[in-house]
């Protein structure tokens, strides 16, 4: 067997963004959120997207987003490239799910929490080695939990889970284990087998199961994000001889530009970090 890379867009939302197998979310939610406690019954999908509620406000734009049978907003986001002032878009998606839940009249107490959980292939907190790590509000000198803190950010950084098969005991494990190392798995181990949720994520992975026009969107999209990471490594060892902030800079516009024909403009800006201004107007002047 071989099975698609969940850590494309695409393949992301297609294992965990249906609601006919929203059973898969709810443990792998369970798992990286409630450290495999079944916390979650049950929940609902709903769309990512977060058009602006406000003129010239930034569009929203996430991989999966669900509500918790408790009312406890979600937000998943699985990101490969590590753009310009990533994690300033986290805390913004988060910030922005939480305000815009009220409807005109409504008081604050029908704010419900939200958790933004971001899975990234990449390092961001080089300072320590975990492969879980969460913010909340907290006061700096006491570490006391601001009471009404309803914004948790939950990252889980790929590169720093090192386990291999034969050591994953919990379901957290299994979960990370899965994201990181399905594109080079040809069987299904029996140790994640066991649980029904993994067992039809790797169901829904299965390329045996995906039509050709799937496999090559797929296929497109993998070599892309391929692309773009030697052009950010490059962007960056230029970014040393010519000022790294510039550097990086110049090469997400050329990723922009190389993407111009293949994707469409809020997809562009998610993965650059350019705004969708800029966007539009290297479209304009490459038309």
């Amino acid at each position: 067997m071989r099975f698609i890379n969940p850590k494309t867009d695409y393949a992301f939302k297609k294992i965990f963004g249906s609601s006919e197998r929203k059973e898969i979310l709810i443990s792998f939610l369970n798992a990286l959120i409630y450290e495999g406690i079944d916390r979650i019954e049950d929940l609902e999908i709903i769309n990512p997207n977060i058009p602006p509620k406000l003129q010239g406000l930034k569009d929203t734009y996430l991989d999966v987003k669900a509500r918790l049978n408790d009312g406890t907003l979600v937000i998943i986001e699985m990101q490969v490239l590590n753009v310009q002032s990533f994690g300033k878009r986290v805390l913004y998606n988060a910030a922005k799910t939480y305000a815009f839940q009220l409807e005109s009249g409504q008081g604050y107490r029908m704010l419900k929490p939200v958790i933004a959980l971001t899975i990234v292939d990449f390092e961001m907190f080089a300072e320590f080695h975990r492969v879980i790590s969460r913010f909340v509000y907290k006061e700096e000198s006491t570490n006391l939990k601001y009471a009404d803190s309803e914004i948790d950010l939950i990252f889980i950084e790929l590169p720093k889970f090192t386990k291999p098969i034969e050591q994953l005991e919990t379901l957290s494990d299994k979960w990370i284990y899965f994201m990181k190392n399905a594109p080079s798995m040809t069987a299904v181990p029996e140790n994640m087998d066991a649980v029904p949720a993994i067992h039809q994520a790797f169901e829904v992975a299965n390329q045996a199961n995906l039509t050709r026009d799937e496999l090559e969107d797929i296929e497109r999209r993998e070599m892309f994000i391929y692309d773009q990471q030697g052009a950010i490594a490059l962007g960056r060892q230029e970014g040393l001889e010519q000022g790294l902030e510039r550097g990086r800079k110049e090469a997400m516009l050329e990723i922009a530009r190389n993407s111009l024909d293949r994707l469409d403009d809020e997809t562009i800006s998610q993965i650059t970090g350019l705004n969708l201004e800029e966007v539009r107007n290297l479209r304009s002047t490459n038309s």
